[in-house]
């Protein structure tokens, strides 16, 4: 059986909302997909819902957007709690100066100052519709919703936006490093481990429910 997945991860990345579609003859319940997938999964991954779909339906070509979310927990203490599951910075951010770098990249643009060296693909240009720098107490949350990502492309991102939080850069900054269109001139890409994968959003006309699980309460479920 061959999986389709809506958006796919670096190693030690996170995913609260990925969408896999399959064919298959067999009929089930839609409970006994979710439990039989379950009982052969590894305890790190856990299947939440599943339902049929039409032959119309491609889990990764009928997405309208996907949303990523970057966490980074500051302070002089090495987080033990958060380890493997947020970036640290020693240093305190401004996440105030962070989301006014931000605003320069919503909208369509050619993002190869923020796209791996190993990226193949053949047109960097991608539309991000919203940016978001927020503070939970001690962590740093930035929420990026895009149409299609290149490689590592919210990691560099996130990483960047770090410069500027932490004063090593101005928040015009970030306008420049989009405009020059070199990878070298945006700051080191981000560590996987603060990168969440949130999920897809797709038409309506699919009827599935949200694909994104809550990172802490009060998170759209």
């Amino acid at each position: 059986m061959t999986t389709v997945c809506a958006g796919r991860t670096d190693a030690g990345v996170h995913a609260t909302g990925q969408v896999i579609h399959f064919d298959t003859p067999a009929r089930r319940p839609d409970k006994a997909w979710v439990m039989g997938s379950n009982s052969n999964l590894p305890a790190d991954v856990a299947v939440r819902w599943a339902q049929p779909v039409d032959d119309g339906f491609h889990a990764r070509f009928s997405t309208v957007d996907r949303t990523y979310a970057y966490l980074v927990r500051e302070g002089m203490d090495r987080p033990a709690l958060w380890g493997g599951r947020a970036a640290w910075s020693a240093a305190a951010l401004d996440e105030r100066a962070m989301a006014r770098a931000a605003a320069a990249l919503v909208g369509e643009h050619d993002f190869s100052a923020f796209r791996s060296a190993a990226c193949q693909a053949p047109n960097p240009v991608r539309r991000i519709e919203r940016v978001t720098v927020a503070r939970h107490e001690r962590v740093i949350r930035i929420d990026v919703r895009g149409n299609a990502f290149l490689h590592n492309m919210v990691r560099i991102i996130a990483g960047s936006l770090m410069a500027v939080g932490r004063g090593d850069r101005e928040p015009g900054w970030i306008a420049e490093v989009l405009a020059a269109r070199e990878r070298t001139r945006a700051a080191a890409t981000a560590p996987a481990e603060g990168l969440y994968f949130l999920g897809p959003r797709y038409p309506e006309r699919f009827g599935l429910p949200p694909a994104g699980g809550p990172l802490w309460p009060g998170d759209p479920q």
